[in-house]
């Protein structure tokens, strides 16, 4: 959850054992922040390379160079800021398109010469209107030099959950022939209701059984894959089951299920 006022969370992140509240800033404490970015290697114009991420996906959404007035700005208005080596200025992510990086976390390299935004973009993060400014493929541009193919890089368990979406996107101009396995859960509900309780239980004969790290690891595989088909009959977005347990990680689980909202029975 974004708040609008910058003093109402504590993110801590840490700079060589000390204690950097980066999104808890206020005047206060803002010569102590200006001192632990001095700790930065700056390069010779007074910048590193700043790189936003989903704090969701994990997903790489752009990337760019901030100075210090850059970071300050970022950290007390929770919004991604650049500085723009063309203009010489700053510049907010979205200032034009509203399509802003709503700022969670900032942390630094090891090396100390480049940071990450970590957030929640509102819209797509490129100019192009793509979800991250990260779509062309080495391989791709090898077999295709005109790079016309766009290929956005995701992890693999977002990778799957596209390939779900394509064949349910199939679905309307399937006509003949046998189906794909996943075609065939989703097209059939109890098919695939079934399937989930199936595999879970089979996860769990794992733990019980004692059969192994690899085979817990398969069996956990099966009803991952079978838990983003029944989110795509659903319409939602894995993305939003991350949102919800991002939620929970300071609330208790008791606390938790008293707070959920009630389920919709149909009449």
């Amino acid at each position: 959850m974004v708040h609008s006022n910058p003093f109402l969370r504590h993110k801590i992140s840490y700079i060589g054992g000390v204690k950097f509240n980066l999104l808890c800033f206020g005047v206060q404490n803002r010569v102590e922040v200006e001192r632990l970015l001095d700790g930065l290697k700056w390069d010779d114009k007074g910048l590193v390379v700043a790189t936003a991420q989903n704090v969701d996906t994990g997903t790489i959404l752009m990337q760019g160079f901030a100075n210090k007035e850059a970071v300050l700005k970022t950290a007390s208005e929770r919004r991604a800021t650049f500085y723009s080596r063309s203009r010489s200025q700053l510049w907010t992510k979205g200032e034009t398109s509203n399509n802003f990086i709503n700022i969670h976390d900032i942390s630094l390299d090891c090396d100390r010469d480049s940071i990450i935004y970590l957030g929640k973009p509102v819209g797509p993060a490129c100019h192009t209107g793509t979800a991250t400014c990260f779509y062309t493929s080495l391989d791709d541009l090898i077999d295709d030099p005109q790079g016309g193919k766009h290929k956005l890089a995701l992890s693999t368990l977002y990778s799957l959950e596209n390939i779900i979406s394509q064949r349910k996107a199939e679905l309307a101009s399937f006509q003949t022939g046998k189906p794909s396995w996943t075609k065939r859960l989703l097209l059939d509900n109890k098919l695939l209701c079934s399937k989930i309780r199936e595999e879970a239980d089979e996860l769990c004969r794992t733990m019980e059984e004692n059969e192994g790290r690899s085979r817990t690891a398969s069996e956990a595989a099966d009803v991952v894959y079978h838990i983003l088909v029944s989110l795509a009959v659903q319409e939602v977005k894995f993305e939003e089951v991350l949102e919800h347990l991002r939620e929970r990680f300071s609330q208790s689980g008791i606390e938790e299920k008293k707070n959920r909202a009630p389920k919709v029975t149909k009449d």
